[in-house]
Formats: structure tokens, C-alpha cells, sequence
């Protein structure tokens, strides 16, 4: 009886939304929260990209930027560019610079970080801490520090030079020469690049099971064949991975050789984003400025696509 009676004054359950309510909540809830990043992105990255798009379709210059009425002229900016025959040069110099940073960033940063790899604790963690604040530096101050260090009269590399015996480097104008720019511009690059892919390396290189390495050893196997048998094939994707940021890092460095040089002496050190910038700002022509930087931006993409269709090609054959 009194059972009874509780059945009839319990509440009734409440009704289960429908299964589509119930599967809309949890699959629309992730996009909401990341929708002001992604928003925030679209609007700091994808704007001005379309925006360099359409400008380089039109003709904008000084007096557009102003008053505003820029008419659009179709591809006249991109046939300008392409009939220069600065342009390709400074196309293929941007390539050569691109690809001597990128090989000494990767072989430079596999050494360290198998290095790294190999010595103790405290010695582990004082390179890495050195390799930390290397990072660290702002781009901007390590670049002065190098014109410092390479300064004709008070530089510390030619007073180093001059103190062991080479007396014709007393005074040397280390930027006054094209090749000598290049190579610093280049050292410096490297420099700063080192650090991250070296520690991004050794964190991968310590994810590789240690039993792996004794039965090489056991087989008789040095380190030069434990590393191409073994460390490299496992390692791939990530080594390809930090060679793609690197591409792009390298390919679009502006800041350090713009305070260095601004692409000279001469055009020894221009490159594509030095030569955008100095069409731009130099001549006014923000039209063939864009045009420049959308060209850049293709043959990165096209790099890094080629890139990627040959690494998962590898991939799928493995």
C-alpha cells in the first residue's frame, strides 16, 4: 500500500532530448570554441592575403594610397615582373640562399642533437640551456649583435684575426663585400636556427627504444650505420617536418638582411621579400610589391607541395 502510494507521488522522469539534439551539442560545441581563434586568424592571416591578391591586380601607388581609386589593370603587374630580368636573378639567388641555410640548419642540427643525445646529465643540460638562450634572442638583437661582432674598426672578429697573425684583416670591411655579406648574413641564419631544430630533434631521437640500438650494437653496428639503419628511417617524418619550417623560415627571412645589408652591396644578399619591400617602399609601386610577395608565396607553396607528394609517395612504398 505504501509502496503504491510512493509510485504515485514520485516525479515523473524527465524526457531524453531527441538523439539529433543530442548529437548536435557535443559536435557543435568544439567549433564554438575554437571559432574566436579561428576568426582571429582568418583575420590576421587571411585578409591581408587577399588583400596583397587584389592589389597586385591593380594600380596602386602613392597617390591610391591616399586618396584611395585604384583601377584594376589584370596581369600588367605580373607581366611587368616577369620581363625583368632582375626578377629571375633574384629568384634564383633566393633559391641558392634557401638552400644553403636549409642543408647547414639540418646537417648542423642532426650533430647537435645526437650530441646532445650522447653526453650526461649536466653537460646535457648545460647545452641545452646555452641552445635555450640562443633561441631566445630576438631576431632583431642578434642581428645587431652580428654587425657589431663584424664592425671594420672595433669588431671582435678582426681583432681575433689580427691577435693570431692575419694582419691584413686590421680594419677589413667585412660588408662592403658581396660574398663576405652573404656568408654572414648566412652564418647568422644558421645560428639562429639551430637551436630549435636541434632540440626538436633530440626530443625525437629519445622516443626511439634503446633495446633497438643494443641489438645493433650487439650486431656489430657503428654509429654512423645505427643512425642511417635506424634513427633516420624511424625519424623521417619528423626530420621532414622541421625541414618544411625551415624552408619557409629561411625563404622568407627579411629582418636580418635588411638591417645588414637592405640587399647589397650591389644585389649580392637580395632576395624576394628584400626585393618586394624595396619595390614597395622605395619606388611606391605597393602594386608590383604585392605582385612580388603573391609570387613568393606560389613558389613556397609549390616547394613545399612538391615536397610533401614526394614524402608520401615514400611513405606509401614503405
Amino acid at each position: 500500500m505504501a509502496v503504491a502510494q510512493l509510485e504515485r507521488t514520485a516525479p515523473a522522469p524527465e524526457p531524453e532530448p531527441p538523439a539529433r539534439a543530442r548529437r548536435g551539442r557535443p559536435r557543435l560545441l568544439p567549433y564554438l570554441l575554437i571559432a574566436p581563434t579561428v576568426l582571429g586568424m582568418a583575420y590576421l592571416l587571411i585578409y591581408p592575403l587577399i588583400r596583397n591578391l587584389v592589389i597586385s591586380f591593380q594600380k596602386f601607388g602613392i597617390a591610391q594610397l591616399i586618396r584611395g581609386g585604384a583601377d584594376f589593370v589584370g596581369i600588367d603587374n605580373y607581366r611587368a615582373i616577369f620581363t625583368d630580368d632582375k626578377f629571375w636573378s633574384v629568384v634564383g639567388r633566393t633559391f641558392a640562399f634557401t638552400a644553403i641555410n636549409v642543408v647547414l640548419i639540418m646537417v648542423l642540427s642532426t650533430l647537435v642533437a645526437l650530441l646532445i643525445d650522447a653526453l650526461g646529465k649536466w653537460m646535457r643540460l648545460t647545452l641545452m640551456g646555452g641552445l635555450v638562450l640562443a633561441w631566445a634572442i630576438p631576431v632583431l638583437a642578434a642581428t645587431t649583435v652580428f654587425q657589431w661582432l663584424f664592425q671594420s674598426q672595433l669588431g671582435v672578429v678582426n681583432w681575433v684575426l689580427v691577435a693570431l697573425g692575419f694582419e691584413q684583416y686590421d680594419g677589413y670591411a667585412w660588408f662592403a663585400d658581396g660574398t663576405s655579406t652573404f656568408a654572414i648574413i648566412v652564418i647568422m641564419i644558421v645560428w639562429q636556427s639551430v637551436p630549435f631544430a636541434a632540440l626538436t630533434l633530440y626530443a625525437a631521437i629519445t622516443t626511439v627504444p634503446k633495446e633497438i640500438y643494443e641489438s645493433a650494437a650487439i650486431d656489430g653496428a657503428g654509429p654512423v650505420r645505427m643512425f642511417g639503419l635506424i634513427t633516420f628511417p624511424i625519424l623521417r617524418p619528423m626530420f621532414g617536418l622541421i625541414l618544411c619550417l625551415e624552408v619557409i623560415w629561411v625563404f622568407k627571412s627579411f629582418v636580418q638582411i635588411w638591417v645588414i645589408s637592405q640587399g647589397g652591396p650591389g644585389d649580392a644578399t637580395l632576395t624576394l621579400p628584400v626585393y618586394a619591400y624595396q619595390i614597395a617602399q622605395s619606388l611606391n609601386r605597393y602594386d608590383l610589391g604585392a605582385a612580388i610577395s603573391m609570387v613568393t608565396v606560389l613558389l613556397l607553396t609549390v616547394v613545399l607541395l612538391a615536397y610533401f607528394r614526394q614524402l608520401f609517395k615514400e611513405e606509401g612504398e614503405l
